[in-house]
């Protein structure tokens, strides 16, 4: 009768195993790969408060149209802290509306025509000798490159950027945060 019981036990567990596999593997919270993003660059952004800042930025240059648009657009998006690191009054100076033009120089710069996830940006390090030269929106280039297993950024003036986000997926492109902000020439 004991082996009856433990038969019949080991043959309930097994099939509530096989149940919770199965339940798990199309459970729609854990397959996010087949979800639709439907908010772009600028509302997957908005919706982040570490990038507050590049929002209001963005605001006050008047590109969120442009961000909003078909893309697809890479963005190597500064945080809140990376803006902190800037100069005593630089960020306070960019968003004033005489200082437009040079906001959007500066913010252009950290946009990529085309959507190139974090495995295509090292990929494409490792296939140009460990620098791969970046031409960006605004016209300038930058270079991407790895020390250790960050991918670092290097812009027109010689200051680094680490990548310390990467894949926050939007619907016209994909968004990398970085620490510090990247500048043109």
């Amino acid at each position: 009768m004991k082996f009856k019981n433990l038969t019949f036990l080991l043959l309930l567990s097994f099939s509530s195993m096989t149940y919770t596999v199965k339940a798990l593997s199309t459970d729609p919270v854990n397959d996010k790969k087949k979800e639709k993003i439907e908010e772009t660059i600028v509302g997957v952004a908005a919706s982040n408060e570490n990038f507050s800042t590049l929002v209001a930025a963005v605001k006050a240059a008047n590109l969120v149209d442009v961000l909003n648009g078909n893309g697809p657009f890479t963005v190597f998006a500064p945080t809140n802290d990376a803006f902190g690191k800037l100069p005593e009054g630089t960020l306070y100076s960019l968003l004033k509306p005489e200082n437009k033009k040079i906001l959007t120089t500066v913010l252009t710069y950290h946009v990529i025509g085309g959507k190139f996830d974090a495995k295509a940006v090292v990929k494409a390090i490792k296939a140009n000798n460990g620098k791969f030269v970046i031409k960006t929106v605004q016209g300038n280039s930058l270079t991407a490159m790895m020390k250790g297993g960050d991918v670092l950024l290097k812009d027109a003036k010689g200051n680094i950027s680490r990548v310390i986000i990467t894949d926050v997926e939007a619907s016209n492109g994909i968004i990398h945060a970085i620490d510090t902000v990247i500048m043109p020439e």
